[in-house]
This record gives structure tokens, C-alpha cells and sequence, in this order.
């Protein structure tokens, strides 16, 4: 396992393509929360050839839909949805120019080769630490499609958001590497 790293966010190819699969990363400034409803009604105003309502070339992507804030917390439980349920949508959104996501779990082999091929990095958070990862969150503000609740486009400042790299901008898939020495036992 590697050192933490402390990146901020937006950031750019160039920023993702120092980041190894296994590195422990803290990530600063602003991602996007989607999940997948509005990656659903992303892709299908892309196929309508409409503009998209939010800007996603350099944006990290948090597959995210929170509980309902308590009085006096910017954000509920805010933790990780299961990547896999966004994998039909994500090479089109990574064509954006997307650089980053953040969800939980198994991505699959299109999405592993359009993470190469757009040069990004999948990055994944502690599924079941939605309150601790919670904390990590400022502000939340809705930019797109409100009316689907809680998995609305929203813009979250974060302040040492705890991810692991699980796919690099290489393909190295850290799902396999930690696995690989129990294969065969």
C-alpha cells in the first residue's frame, strides 16, 4: 500500500495520470455527485443531440445519492453506490472529457478500456462509511435534473475526501493485484 496522496479537485489528465492503482488518495475542491438516473437522462440528451446541463470535461464523478440531511449538516449519509449499475453509461460520459470517478466495487471491461482510453481513473470509497465520509462534505448544491431527488446532478466541496485508486489511468486494476496472492491457496 502506498503513502496518502493529497490531490485537488478538479483536476486534469495530467494530475491522473501520476495516480497508481492502490494509491490512498485525499481529494480536495469540488467533484460532481451522479448516480444512475441522471447518468440515464445524461446519455439520453446526448442521444437527442441536446446540450448537457452541467460541464464535465475535468470533473470527478461520485456516484452518490445521499439520505436527507439533519437540521444543521450540509449532506446525510453520503456513501459510495455500486459502480457496476453505471457501466452502460460511462464510456459516453468519460468521452466528456470526465477524468475521475468514485463509487464502490467491480467496473467492466468497457469501462476498464475506455478509462485507458480516455486517460482517467476510477477510484473507489468505503462502502458502509457514508457518515464518516459525510463529514468530508461542505456544501452540496443541486446544478441538474432536480426533480430526481436525491440522485440530482449536484457540485460537492470536499475537504480530504478518503478514496483508493482501484483502476489507473493505465488499466492497472487493483481488484486484481490485491487478489492475486490468495489465487491458488
Amino acid at each position: 500500500m502506498s503513502n496518502t496522496i493529497k490531490i485537488i479537485a478538479p483536476f486534469n489528465k495530467e494530475s491522473v495520470k501520476k495516480l497508481k492503482a492502490g494509491d490512498n488518495v485525499l481529494i480536495t475542491g469540488t467533484i460532481i455527485a451522479a448516480r444512475d438516473a441522471a447518468h440515464k437522462a445524461l446519455t439520453e440528451a446526448l442521444a437527442r443531440g441536446e446540450k448537457l446541463p452541467v460541464e464535465l470535461k475535468n470533473e470527478t464523478i461520485y456516484y452518490l445519492g445521499p439520505s436527507p440531511a439533519k437540521p444543521g449538516q450540509v449532506i446525510g449519509a453520503a456513501g459510495p453506490t455500486t459502480s457496476g449499475r453505471m457501466d452502460k453509461y460511462t464510456p459516453a460520459i468519460l468521452d466528456l472529457g470526465v477524468v475521475g470517478m468514485i463509487g464502490k466495487g467491480y467496473r467492466s471491461k468497457d469501462v476498464v478500456d475506455s478509462i485507458v482510453k480516455n486517460g482517467a481513473v476510477y477510484m473507489v470509497a468505503i462502502g458502509g462509511a457514508g457518515a464518516l465520509i459525510s463529514q468530508t462534505i461542505k456544501k452540496y448544491e443541486i446544478l441538474a435534473y432536480p426533480e430526481l431527488g436525491p440522485e440530482a446532478i449536484a457540485r460537492l466541496t470536499v475537504e480530504d475526501f478518503p478514496a483508493i485508486v482501484a483502476i489507473d489511468s493505465e488499466g492497472n486494476n487493483f481488484y486484481e493485484a490485491g487478489q492475486k496472492p490468495y489465487i491458488n491457496i
